[in-house]
Protein backbone atom coordinates (compact mmCIF):
# COMPACT_ATOMS: atom_id res chain seq x y z
CA UNK A 1 0.00 0.00 0.00
CA UNK A 2 1.97 3.30 -1.09
CA UNK A 3 1.15 6.40 0.99
CA UNK A 4 0.90 10.34 -0.56
CA UNK A 5 4.19 11.97 0.49
CA UNK A 6 2.88 14.87 2.98
CA UNK A 7 1.60 11.21 4.63
CA UNK A 8 4.61 9.89 4.76
CA UNK A 9 6.56 13.16 5.83
CA UNK A 10 3.91 13.10 8.98
CA UNK A 11 4.72 9.65 9.87
CA UNK A 12 8.55 10.63 9.75
CA UNK A 13 8.05 13.64 11.96
CA UNK A 14 5.92 11.71 14.19
CA UNK A 15 8.49 8.90 14.83
CA UNK A 16 11.63 11.35 15.13
CA UNK A 17 9.50 13.30 17.77
CA UNK A 18 8.29 9.96 19.74
CA UNK A 19 11.71 8.88 19.80
CA UNK A 20 13.45 12.35 20.68
CA UNK A 21 10.97 12.44 23.46
CA UNK A 22 11.88 8.85 25.17
CA UNK A 23 9.27 7.18 22.93
CA UNK A 24 7.15 6.83 25.93
CA UNK A 25 4.59 9.64 26.57
CA UNK A 26 5.46 9.28 30.61
CA UNK A 27 8.51 9.59 30.54
CA UNK A 28 8.26 12.82 27.77
CA UNK A 29 6.25 14.00 30.60
CA UNK A 30 8.40 13.05 33.34
CA UNK A 31 11.31 14.92 32.44
CA UNK A 32 8.60 18.73 31.88
CA UNK A 33 7.89 17.71 35.46
CA UNK A 34 11.64 17.81 35.69
CA UNK A 35 13.08 13.79 36.47
CA UNK A 36 15.85 14.54 34.29
CA UNK A 37 17.94 16.75 36.04
CA UNK A 38 20.14 19.57 34.26
CA UNK A 39 22.03 20.22 37.14
CA UNK A 40 25.43 19.46 38.13
CA UNK A 41 24.83 17.63 41.91
CA UNK A 42 25.67 14.74 42.68
CA UNK A 43 22.87 12.02 42.36
CA UNK A 44 21.16 9.78 45.13
CA UNK A 45 23.22 7.38 45.58
CA UNK A 46 23.91 5.42 49.50
CA UNK A 47 26.69 5.93 51.81
CA UNK A 48 28.45 5.14 55.26
CA UNK A 49 26.53 7.20 57.51
CA UNK A 50 28.11 6.77 61.42
CA UNK A 51 26.02 9.81 62.92
CA UNK A 52 24.05 8.42 65.42
CA UNK A 53 20.53 8.89 64.41
CA UNK A 54 17.65 6.03 64.23
CA UNK A 55 16.65 4.44 61.02
CA UNK A 56 14.55 6.34 59.51
CA UNK A 57 15.63 9.54 60.65
CA UNK A 58 16.01 12.39 58.15
CA UNK A 59 18.98 14.87 58.56
CA UNK A 60 19.11 17.82 55.92
CA UNK A 61 22.47 19.40 56.15
CA UNK A 62 22.58 22.29 54.46
CA UNK A 63 26.46 22.62 54.60
CA UNK A 64 26.68 19.51 52.46
CA UNK A 65 23.89 20.59 50.12
CA UNK A 66 22.47 16.79 50.92
CA UNK A 67 19.67 15.12 52.60
CA UNK A 68 20.52 12.33 54.41
CA UNK A 69 18.01 9.04 54.82
CA UNK A 70 19.10 7.25 57.66
CA UNK A 71 19.01 3.13 56.79
CA UNK A 72 20.39 0.57 59.16
CA UNK A 73 23.70 -1.02 59.76
CA UNK A 74 25.07 2.84 59.56
CA UNK A 75 24.54 3.63 55.76
CA UNK A 76 22.05 6.33 54.29
CA UNK A 77 20.82 7.30 51.31
CA UNK A 78 22.36 10.57 49.95
CA UNK A 79 20.06 13.02 48.13
CA UNK A 80 21.21 16.24 46.64
CA UNK A 81 18.80 19.44 47.40
CA UNK A 82 18.86 22.92 47.45
CA UNK A 83 19.60 25.05 49.95
CA UNK A 84 18.34 28.00 51.65
CA UNK A 85 19.82 31.08 50.83
CA UNK A 86 22.23 32.73 53.11
CA UNK A 87 19.66 35.27 54.82
CA UNK A 88 17.21 32.76 55.22
CA UNK A 89 19.10 30.29 57.48
CA UNK A 90 17.39 28.13 60.04
CA UNK A 91 18.03 24.95 61.96
CA UNK A 92 16.52 22.50 64.35
CA UNK A 93 14.57 19.25 65.58
CA UNK A 94 11.28 18.30 63.90
CA UNK A 95 9.07 15.60 62.95
CA UNK A 96 7.13 15.04 59.69
CA UNK A 97 3.92 17.00 60.37
CA UNK A 98 1.69 16.31 57.14
CA UNK A 99 2.73 14.57 53.44
CA UNK A 100 0.97 15.81 50.18
CA UNK A 101 0.69 15.01 46.42
CA UNK A 102 0.57 17.49 44.23
CA UNK A 103 0.63 20.29 46.71
CA UNK A 104 -1.00 23.66 45.73
CA UNK A 105 1.44 26.72 46.23
CA UNK A 106 0.79 30.39 47.28
CA UNK A 107 3.48 32.21 47.62
CA UNK A 108 4.39 34.02 50.50
CA UNK A 109 3.45 38.11 50.66
CA UNK A 110 7.47 38.10 50.98
CA UNK A 111 8.06 36.59 47.55
CA UNK A 112 5.36 38.97 46.20
CA UNK A 113 6.97 41.59 47.16
CA UNK A 114 10.10 40.16 45.35
CA UNK A 115 8.64 39.33 42.60
CA UNK A 116 5.44 41.00 41.82
CA UNK A 117 4.52 38.95 38.83
CA UNK A 118 4.22 35.76 40.64
CA UNK A 119 0.88 34.50 40.43
CA UNK A 120 -1.55 34.19 43.72
CA UNK A 121 -1.64 30.56 43.25
CA UNK A 122 -0.48 27.78 41.65
CA UNK A 123 -3.20 24.13 41.48
CA UNK A 124 -1.39 20.96 42.19
CA UNK A 125 0.09 18.87 39.29
CA UNK A 126 0.27 22.32 37.39
CA UNK A 127 4.47 21.74 35.68
CA UNK A 128 4.69 25.17 37.05
CA UNK A 129 4.30 24.55 40.49
CA UNK A 130 7.45 25.74 42.61
CA UNK A 131 6.31 22.49 44.84
CA UNK A 132 6.85 19.58 42.21
CA UNK A 133 5.06 16.66 42.71
CA UNK A 134 5.28 15.92 46.63
CA UNK A 135 5.65 17.55 49.89
CA UNK A 136 6.86 16.63 53.03
CA UNK A 137 6.19 19.71 55.55
CA UNK A 138 8.28 20.33 58.68
CA UNK A 139 6.60 20.40 61.68
CA UNK A 140 4.36 23.43 62.58
CA UNK A 141 6.73 25.53 60.55
CA UNK A 142 6.10 27.09 57.11
CA UNK A 143 8.96 24.80 55.70
CA UNK A 144 8.82 21.96 53.58
CA UNK A 145 10.97 19.07 51.67
CA UNK A 146 9.08 19.29 47.90
CA UNK A 147 10.54 18.80 44.54
CA UNK A 148 10.72 21.30 42.43
CA UNK A 149 9.67 22.87 38.87
CA UNK A 150 13.37 24.17 38.09
CA UNK A 151 15.42 20.87 38.66
CA UNK A 152 18.84 23.05 37.45
CA UNK A 153 19.25 24.77 40.62
CA UNK A 154 19.22 21.38 42.68
CA UNK A 155 22.49 21.68 44.32
CA UNK A 156 22.48 25.44 44.85
CA UNK A 157 21.55 27.68 47.40
CA UNK A 158 18.66 29.63 46.14
CA UNK A 159 15.66 28.75 48.38
CA UNK A 160 13.68 30.91 50.80
CA UNK A 161 13.75 28.49 53.53
CA UNK A 162 12.30 24.86 51.87
CA UNK A 163 14.52 22.21 50.97
CA UNK A 164 14.02 21.37 47.31
CA UNK A 165 14.71 17.48 45.16
CA UNK A 166 14.42 16.54 42.28
CA UNK A 167 11.10 15.38 41.75
CA UNK A 168 11.65 11.83 41.09
CA UNK A 169 14.15 12.31 44.70
CA UNK A 170 11.50 13.04 46.43
CA UNK A 171 8.80 10.53 45.93
CA UNK A 172 11.48 7.85 46.86
CA UNK A 173 11.57 9.71 50.25
CA UNK A 174 7.92 10.46 50.17
CA UNK A 175 7.26 6.59 50.23
CA UNK A 176 9.76 5.86 52.83
CA UNK A 177 9.26 8.29 55.28
CA UNK A 178 6.07 7.94 56.90
CA UNK A 179 3.91 11.20 58.68
CA UNK A 180 5.58 11.48 62.00
CA UNK A 181 9.33 10.97 61.31
CA UNK A 182 11.98 12.25 63.02
CA UNK A 183 13.80 15.60 60.81
CA UNK A 184 16.92 17.17 61.91
CA UNK A 185 17.85 20.35 60.58
CA UNK A 186 21.39 21.48 60.53
CA UNK A 187 24.85 23.46 59.27
CA UNK A 188 26.46 20.43 60.39
CA UNK A 189 28.61 18.49 57.64
CA UNK A 190 28.94 14.93 57.53
CA UNK A 191 31.91 12.89 56.81
CA UNK A 192 30.59 9.90 54.45
CA UNK A 193 31.82 7.63 51.49
CA UNK A 194 30.47 4.70 49.65
CA UNK A 195 29.84 1.63 51.42
CA UNK A 196 31.54 -1.69 50.81
CA UNK A 197 29.47 -4.45 49.02
CA UNK A 198 32.61 -7.19 49.21
CA UNK A 199 29.74 -10.04 50.28
CA UNK A 200 28.03 -9.71 46.89
CA UNK A 201 30.70 -11.11 44.86
CA UNK A 202 34.52 -11.48 44.07
CA UNK A 203 34.64 -9.59 41.15
CA UNK A 204 35.50 -5.40 42.11
CA UNK A 205 34.10 -3.98 39.05
CA UNK A 206 30.90 -6.54 39.46
CA UNK A 207 30.32 -5.13 43.12
CA UNK A 208 30.47 -1.64 41.69
CA UNK A 209 28.30 -2.21 39.07
CA UNK A 210 25.80 -3.98 41.48
CA UNK A 211 26.16 -1.11 43.90
CA UNK A 212 25.18 1.18 41.27
CA UNK A 213 22.15 -0.58 39.31
CA UNK A 214 20.39 -1.38 42.66
CA UNK A 215 21.81 1.07 45.22
CA UNK A 216 21.53 4.40 43.39
CA UNK A 217 18.88 4.28 41.40
CA UNK A 218 16.42 1.20 42.29
CA UNK A 219 17.06 1.83 46.10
Amino acid sequence: MKFPVRMKMFFIGFCALSFSAGISADKAAAQMWGWGSGSSAVPKHIVSFKAKHAPGTIVVSFSDRRLYYVLKGKRAISYPIAVPKPDAKWSGSFRVSSKKVNPTWTPTAEMRRENPKLPLFVRGGDPKNPLGIRALYVGNTLYRIHGTDAPWLIGESVSHGCVRMFNKDVVDLYNRAPVGSRIIVTYKSYKTSRPSYAGYGNNRKRNVSLSESIFNFGF
